[in-house]
């Protein structure tokens, strides 16, 4: 008889191993660990054991604090040694850029918990004297840095969650994975025992036995990809070689152990592209060198096993004559071993986590590049996930989701190799990577290109960011202010003053139909739904009532089609003659196109699985991604009625078409649907069009436009526009972290409306719990103890280009204490001001503190702004 259980993980090394503990952890101790060979198998046998907290993401640097701490209570409850080394280590900056980065991570540090501080490059020395201060300008010591022996960590792990009744199956190879009629997961295996790694002996696919699972994870690291064939998934990870060296003996380190008592701290050198620590009496030396080469792009044999590549130091020659120059010892002393080994990378450098959509009781565990720092976190992400239904926490920069369909084999191979090549390069935040780029593009791309536009890209589409004066510019990446300055003010003060236009065609677009879309989407939203006609803003929740949207939600109104249907087309589909039933569209981050689907599909299902008489007591509804099928424009400023009069026969005027209204409206010979709001918190209209009758539109609005001063602009400008609002946005103010009230969505929240009929929408009864039925501004139940609240602040500083402003995860002072961090910032071109939003306890959100925010370095006055910047009535976008 087939085994049926809770969970199967698939894979035997450190992730695989940290996600079954975890599991354990949680409450489910009916799971198996499969492993086709022996644990540690792949990537983590030979991996340099380096575990550290630093990571320009502040969730995932928590995630590897988490790793970190976790090692010791690993230790105790497994009896496993599993090497612990917590040295510290100082990053080094050969130049003031690196130094500044440097120190925003410092900063950053403040309110993570990380213990580090910034340091000169002669105390650095003196800490690490194998180094020459001379060729350094700085450097930070981060106190929690060291590492680990791998293979006694996955034992820890494995052996933790035995003990709590977990199984692990060694030289089980997962070789088919297939659906049960139920929807469970049926994996085939075959006994690897025999000594026949690759199943050469029998056909391929043939088992030797089964079992059954209701979760099933893929932590195959080395042979993700392939464990994703099984179930019909291209997960975009590919393995790079990378190598490392172990010296002899060095007697500078000898010294230092025997004058100190202690370990040489490890070091990472940004501009050798290499990372040090001790290994024995000699040094191990890594790197990320230039010539990077990607490992099997098409299939990992699967007899690779504990195995190393052929070394190649001619390909990190280059990084070692830097290391030669920045740590003159290592000149004089030989290598002992290079091990040069493969493991996996996403395309942009982050975990791939998660449930994958579509398939149900299917989760990710892979392209863990940093295991030793990142497992823990991502074991007890996966776990929370699967076993309640939520991470528990933000994970956005780890969530799967956050690739679609455009990331190929091809395109991961690009970005893969560019990540690992920056792999220790800065991130400057107005920076935009060239590979794999560009790749999709809407049909005004080029008239767009012509007219100045600097590109960037987002979920896949090229998004111009702002435009220049001379075609092919580029934009100075910098922390400070760039060359972009000067002419996304101009394009700030065009949509103020006159009118500005901007591609809108990168928003995430769904339409949703049937006889239960209104049901339905009263379930999933938090929002009181707008009628035909009309638009609003609808957070979206999860159990726990925190934000997993901010979504806008249109009330398609009937629209007037031809004589033979149009019924299937977005624009001319809710004909008057052909249909009763409401449609919807839904508008939301592009970045969260994937997300969104994800998030629709689990709740459709759980919405009809819940209905009191059964799936059929549910009235049918369906929804459709419209992607760039469905393209848009969107212009703004106090001139865009006047403009859009001019090439529409509608009557747009304030009556006909206030504030809030979704009409179908011709713009020359196109159908377009007509939103009557704006984003930059101005007069302004959105137009969605068939993505066919794009450029005619587009060209309409241009040349129309000429007499109104119309002027293009991207998503600088907006930036700088949303922030004299106080206008959050998607990953950054809303995220899982906070619910609709901290983050200032509150009005929209559908039970704190007078006349409220009373249906329940997902996470309203754990809004209800946490700040009483008549929600947070009324009675004691105001503002429990660990809420935080959103925030405006303006900052102290110079207003010239060359200054710094706020961009994200910035600690916040109150009173001279650390406790909250900025969400985003930039400058507000209009109101002339620095601007920084984020997130304080509720308690500290009041003029009655004294608020600083760290930027690079230096602690800034920070000015609380009470509303917003510009037009706090909303009278501008009500005109």
């Amino acid at each position: 008889m087939t085994d049926r259980v809770q969970a199967v993980v698939i894979g035997g090394g450190v992730v695989g191993a940290s996600v079954l503990f975890h599991l354990t952890r949680a409450g489910w101790s009916d799971v198996v660990l499969l492993e086709r060979s022996e644990l540690t198998a792949g990537s983590t046998w030979h991996a340099a054991g380096g575990m550290h907290p630093i990571n320009s993401d502040p969730t995932v640097a928590k995630l590897q604090k988490y790793t970190i701490d976790l090692y010791s209570e690993i230790e105790a409850l497994s009896g496993q040694d599993c090497g612990i080394h917590v040295t510290g280590a100082i990053s080094l900056a050969d130049t003031p850029e690196r130094l500044d980065w440097l120190r925003m991570t410092d900063a950053r540090g403040r309110y993570l918990g990380i213990s580090s501080e910034m340091i000169s490059a002669d105390e650095a020395a003196a800490l690490v004297p194998i180094i020459d201060p001379s060729q350094f300008v700085g450097a930070m010591f981060d106190a929690d840095h060291g590492h680990v022996d791998p293979t006694g960590v996955t034992y820890a792990y494995a052996r933790a969650a035995m003990a709590a009744g977990a199984q692990v199956r060694r030289h089980r190879w997962a070789r088919r994975i297939e659906r049960t009629p139920d929807g469970a997961w049926r994996i085939g295996l075959y006994d690897t025992a025999r000594g026949d790694l690759a199943g050469a002996s029998d056909t391929a696919g043939d088992c030797d036995d089964w079992i059954e699972a209701l979760h099933v994870v893929n932590a195959g690291g080395l042979w993700a990809r392939e464990v994703g064939r099984m179930v019909g998934l291209e997960l975009p990870v590919l393995a790079m070689e990378h190598t490392y060296v172990i010296t002899e003996p060095v007697s500078e380190i000898v010294a230092h152990n025997e004058r100190t008592g202690e370990e040489l701290l490890g070091a990472i050198d940004f501009g050798g592209e290499i990372y040090t620590r001790q290994e024995g009496q000699g040094l191990l030396v890594g790197t990320y060198e230039q010539a990077a080469v990607a490992w099997q792009r098409q299939q990992t044999p699967w007899d690779f096993d504990k195995r190393l590549l052929t070394p190649d130091l001619e390909r990190i020659a280059p990084s070692l004559v830097t290391a030669f120059r920045h740590f003159p010892v290592l000149a004089d002393v030989g290598i002992a071993r290079v091990v040069n080994g493969p493991f996996t990378f996403a395309p942009d450098g982050n975990p791939l986590v998660g449930p994958i959509r579509g398939l149900p009781g299917c989760w990710s565990a892979c392209a863990v590049m940093a295991g030793l720092s990142q497992a823990g976190g991502v074991g007890l992400a996966l776990a929370n996930w699967m076993t309640t239904g939520d991470p528990g926490f933000d994970v956005w920069a780890m969530d799967i989701a956050r690739f679609g369909d455009w990331a190929t084999r091809s395109y991961t191979a690009a970005k893969v190799r560019e990540n690992y090549q920056r792999r220790f390069s800065i991130r400057f935040p107005n920076e935009f990577f060239g590979e794999g780029r560009p790749l999709a593009t809407t049909s005004i791309y080029e008239y767009q290109r012509q007219a100045g536009a600097v590109f960037g890209d987002a979920f896949g589409l090229e998004v111009p960011l702002w435009f220049a004066p001379e075609v092919g510019t580029a934009e100075d990446v910098t922390f400070g202010r760039s060359n972009a300055w000067p002419h996304v003010r101009a394009e700030v003060h065009a949509v103020r003053n006159d009118v500005g236009l901007m591609e809108t065609s990168g928003f995430a677009k769904y339409l949703v139909e049937g006889p239960g879309a209104r049901a339905w989407l009263t379930h999933l939203t938090a929002a009181r739904l707008p009628r035909p006609g009309r638009i609003a803003l609808a957070p979206m929740c999860n159990e726990a009532g925190n934000l997993t949207g901010d979504l806008t939600i249109a009330c398609l109104p009937p629209a007037i089609g031809s004589t033979d249907g149009g019924v299937q087309t977005v624009t001319g589909g809710a004909t008057a003659n052909t249909s009763t039933d409401e449609r919807f569209m839904i508008f939301g981050s592009g970045v969260a196109e994937r997300y969104y689907e994800r998030s629709f599909d689990a709740d459709l299902a759980r919405w009809r699985g819940t209905a009191p008489d059964g799936p059929a007591s549910r009235e049918l509804v369906w929804y459709r991604t419209l992607g760039t099928e469905l393209c848009g424009v969107a212009i703004a400023g106090p001139k865009s009625r006047t403009l859009l009069a001019q090439i529409t026969d509608a009557d747009v005027g304030r009556e006909a078409m206030p504030f809030g209204s979704f009409t179908a409206i011709e713009v020359g010979w196109a159908r377009v649907w007509c939103g009557r709001l704006s984003y930059t918190g101005d007069l302004g209209y959105e137009l969605w069009m068939d993505a066919g009758h794009l450029q005619h539109v587009f060209n309409l609005l241009v040349s129309h436009g000429a007499a109104h001063e119309l002027r293009l602009f991207g998503l600088h400008a907006l930036n700088s526009l949303r922030l004299d609002k106080s206008f959050g946005s998607w990953a950054r103010e809303y995220r899982p972290t906070y619910d609709p009230f901290e983050a200032g969505l509150g009005r929209f929240v559908r039970f704190m409306r007078a006349n409220d009929d009373g249906a329940d929408f997902v996470g309203r009864s754990a809004l209800i719990a946490k700040y009483g039925p008549q929600g947070p501004d009324a009675g004691a139940n105001a503002a429990p103890p660990a809420s935080m609240a959103l925030r405006t602040w303006t900052v102290t500083g110079v207003r010239d280009r060359s200054g710094f402003d706020a961009v994200a995860d910035e600690p916040i002072y109150c009173n001279g204490d650390p406790v909250g961090w900025v969400t985003s910032g930039g400058y507000a071109h209009f109101s002339d001001v620095s601007v920084a939003l984020g997130y304080v306890p509720v308690e500290s959100s009041n003029d009655n503190v004294d608020f600083e925010i760290e930027i690079v370095g230096e602690r800034r006055a920070a000015h609380l702004v009470n509303g917003c910047l510009w037009d706090p009535d909303g009278s501008a976008m009500r005109r």
